[in-house]
């Protein structure tokens, strides 16, 4: 089952980015002939709005092929008023940034779809509290709930880390416990930890983890607008600073996943319900549409780096230059996915 959900994940995500492409290139004239999902033999396709809509075997991508537009040779091109080659540098760069922009609205769209569904988030309730740290000297004990700092009002973990970790100076806390208020004053303390990348980092902590209860986040029509832009816009943040962290070698290779990874979380996000599949989904359009602008040829990316070359320079790149950096893409490319997969075995693989 799992199989068929991740296939569907994918499927979809790949056909949204496409379809972003695709209306982009008819808007401004371009012929698109074959939009296809998944990529070598076509197992059903048909033809339509002058388009050959295709699935095709390997359902590891996806592709629409523009008139006079083709990345398996470069050199091929038209220079009919329909073809992809006699339109300007920007008209391009809308086309290629199509694809990628449709991902990010895809995941806004789920996580507003996710917001409007009364999600919960985890409350301001107190697991563990390590020995000798501020909380604990401040007679902070577990199953305490931090109401309110500095008399701002408490209501989520996330609100109150961030205090923590910006503060200055000591915080005045208002705590519950067996229903009545109790006040204490206490200094976070810069304590090293790890970050979601596994980087040993230095933060202003109080010494305390989450009880794990969760609480709704009960938001009006408006706030899911601000949900789902911050999410997205966090979602962004995230992939993006993995992705430089992987390139600067501060995450090792062996952290990146590939197929099978994806098959796995959206496993264990389907036996958790519809709104961790929905959430996981947000999560990988933003990464497709984060991937596909890195500057690399094959890539959406890698065409708006030749173009902005063109804008720049008046010139297009000779057809030898662009065929070796389409050639180097793709090497880049099938070298990160065969290193994906090699991960995912070895996790597979490991007792």
């Amino acid at each position: 089952m799992s199989w068929i959900v991740s296939l569907l994940v994918l499927s979809a995500l790949i056909f949204f980015h496409e379809l972003g492409h695709y209306t982009v290139a008819r808007l401004v004239g371009v012929k698109v002939e074959v939009f296809s999902i998944g990529f070598g033999k076509k197992l059903f396709s048909f033809f339509a709005l002058n388009t050959q809509w295709s699935i095709s075997a390997i359902p590891l991508g996806g592709y629409v092929k523009m008139k006079g537009q083709d990345d398996s040779d470069p050199t091929k091109k038209s220079f009919d008023s329909d073809s992809y080659n006699t339109k300007t540098p920007f008209q391009k760069i809308l086309i290629l940034l199509a694809g990628p922009f449709a991902n990010f609205l895809l995941a806004f769209f789920l996580y507003f779809a996710i917001g409007l569904s009364n999600p919960t988030t985890l409350a301001p309730v107190i697991g563990d509290v390590v020995k000798d740290s501020p909380a604990f000297e401040a007679g902070i004990k577990p199953k305490d709930k931090i109401v309110a700092i500095n008399g701002k009002e408490i209501s989520t973990w996330n609100e109150m880390a961030k205090i923590i970790s910006k503060s200055d100076s000591a915080l005045n806390i208002d705590i519950q416990r067996d229903g009545f208020i109790e006040k204490t004053i206490l200094t976070p303390k810069l304590t090293q930890t790890t970050d979601m990348y596994g980087e040993k980092i230095k933060r202003k902590m109080i010494g305390i983890s989450s009880a794990g209860v969760t609480t709704p986040m009960n938001l009006t029509f408006i706030q899911t607008f601000g949900y789902a832009y911050d999410q997205t816009i966090w979602a962004s943040t995230m992939i993006y600073t993995g992705l430089k962290k992987l390139v600067l070698g501060d995450v090792p290779a062996k952290e990146l996943g590939g197929v099978i990874s994806i098959v796995k979380l959206t496993s264990d996000a389907t036996a958790v319900g519809w709104v961790s599949v929905v959430f996981f989904m947000a999560l990988i359009s933003v990464n497709l549409g984060m991937l596909n602008l890195l500057p690399i040829p094959a890539l959406d990316g890698g065409h708006i780096m030749f173009n902005l070359y063109e804008m720049i320079t008046k010139h297009t790149p000779s057809d030898k230059v662009i065929m070796n950096l389409t050639i180097f893409g793709w090497v880049i490319l099938f070298g990160l996915m065969a290193l994906g997969l090699y991960n995912d075995i070895s996790r597979l693989l490991e007792p």
